[in-house]
């Protein structure tokens, strides 16, 4: 495929975009960055570079982003520079020394970017680069998103190169005259990645020749497939996930796939396939279980699976007379107000009207607690909170998250069961009254 065709079929490049290459000074990016700088015309584009010196060979890597500059200066292409010592950033933040560089060096080009004015950013994987990749994930036991490869396009960062293989650079650079410099490191067994390229990838290549072309033409076919599975779990995840809440129903309903992909949704791209296994393993049960992945615990209740760390319980709130107070993680907004020869009494399951002489000290709104007890108006018994609520057939976390309010003696009422016979009022009575709505 021509690097003409392949940005347009991909939709990499509009006309009016200012591009940033991110220029190494080896074959692939020197490659690129000619190649979009002489078709800018025909693009409608500007281009940029930006050459970022990792410390990592010493004066070589130095000398390579002066060559770069010197080449950008000759062809009147604005270039900017800049550098960082990756190893002592990957002994400070425990990282191998790879992904030290790969952060210093897109952050380094955001910033670039900016200083440059540009809005896109292109990077110059090669159609041989995304096998590899797609070989390393393999051995990493990656899904199908691994298999996928290299994207063309990953947020404001384009790879326009990526149909092109390494051979067809090299006599691209031939054809037009264009000098690179090569890293020295390349030729080395030290990376994972030379391993695969100077190894396994000629061994493939005797077996087929145009084997990165025929990775690439997989990927392209798995990225469909994984789109289509992707979309499916965005619209589930969407009209489903309530509340920190997905039904079990729900999920184990989905094709496997498309559960996993709305798990990974949930819980974030990092979470391992053995985690996914672990949440949904939930599904098969019954009553309460619970999986702990990093981060997060998941848990089993009342039919729906709960995403967090343990349950939210509110604060204790204080009642007083003439505020209002809002328990968010119920929904709820609570008044209270005191009403002296109350006529009309209330005993309804949200509104309270207490008799003002039978409250014992302060009243206030809580979670429940273990050992809670009410004896309910015109019960005749009195009950645990914990029988009242399984009666209910309430699930955990509705249970903690149902207010209880009391005074200095106890439970004086529970919302959505009633109020205590001890501080029931009568009409006439000076009522403390409690009115708790749903937001």
């Amino acid at each position: 495929m021509r690097t003409i065709d392949f940005i347009k079929e991909n939709g990499l490049l509009k006309s009016g975009d200012r591009v940033l290459c991110a220029v190494s000074g080896g074959a692939d990016s020197m490659c690129m960055l000619h190649f979009l700088h002489s078709n800018a015309g025909c693009l409608g584009i500007e281009v940029c570079a930006a050459s970022f010196d990792h410390r990592l060979r010493g004066e070589q890597s130095k000398k390579d982003c002066e060559f770069v500059a010197d080449w950008c200066g000759k062809a009147g292409i604005a270039v900017t520079t800049g550098a960082a010592d990756v190893q002592k950033y990957a002994g400070e933040n425990g990282l191998c020394t790879e992904e030290a560089a790969r952060q210093l060096r897109y952050s380094f080009l955001e910033s670039a970017a900016k200083e440059l004015d540009c809005n896109v950013i292109a990077t110059a994987h090669n159609a041989d680069d995304n096998a590899e990749t797609m070989l390393l994930n393999l051995t990493r036991g990656s899904g199908l998103k691994g298999l996928c490869g290299i994207p063309p396009r990953r947020g404001n960062i384009i790879r326009p190169m990526l149909g092109a293989t390494r051979a067809q650079i090299e006599a691209y650079l031939a054809e037009h005259g264009i000098p690179h410099v090569e890293d020295s490191t390349n030729a080395s067994d030290d990376y994972t990645r030379n391993v695969l390229r100077h190894h396994v990838m000629p061994v493939l290549r005797g077996i087929n020749p145009a084997f990165s072309e025929a990775a690439a033409r997989t990927a392209r076919l798995l990225s469909e497939d994984e789109e289509y599975l992707g979309a499916q779990a965005e619209r589930v995840y969407r009209e489903n996930y309530k509340d920190a809440a997905l039904s079990i129903e729900t999920l184990s309903a989905l094709p496997k796939p498309v559960a996993m992909r709305v798990l990974r949704l949930i819980c974030g791209r990092s979470l391992t396939a053995s985690h996914a296994e672990a949440v949904y393993a939930l599904c098969d049960g019954s009553g309460q279980g619970f999986a702990d992945i990093p981060g997060m615990r998941v848990e089993r209740d009342g039919g729906n699976l709960y995403f967090g760390v343990g349950h939210k319980i509110f604060d204790a709130r204080a009642l007083i007379p003439g505020e209002e107070v809002v328990i968010k993680e119920s929904g709820l907004s609570v008044k209270t107000e005191i009403i002296e020869n109350c006529r009309e009494v209330f005993k309804s399951f949200n509104i309270f009207d207490f008799k003002y002489d039978s409250i014992c000290g302060s009243i206030s709104l809580t979670p429940r607690a273990a050992g809670d007890k009410i004896k309910l108006y015109r019960r005749g018994c009195t009950k645990s909170l914990k029988a009242l609520f399984a009666e209910k057939k309430m699930s955990r976390r509705e249970r903690e998250l149902t207010p209880v309010i009391r005074d200095g003696k106890g439970v004086i009422a529970v919302y959505g069961f009633g109020i205590a016979e001890r501080s029931a009022a009568q009409p006439g009575d000076t009522v403390i009254r409690v009115r708790i709505n749903k937001i």
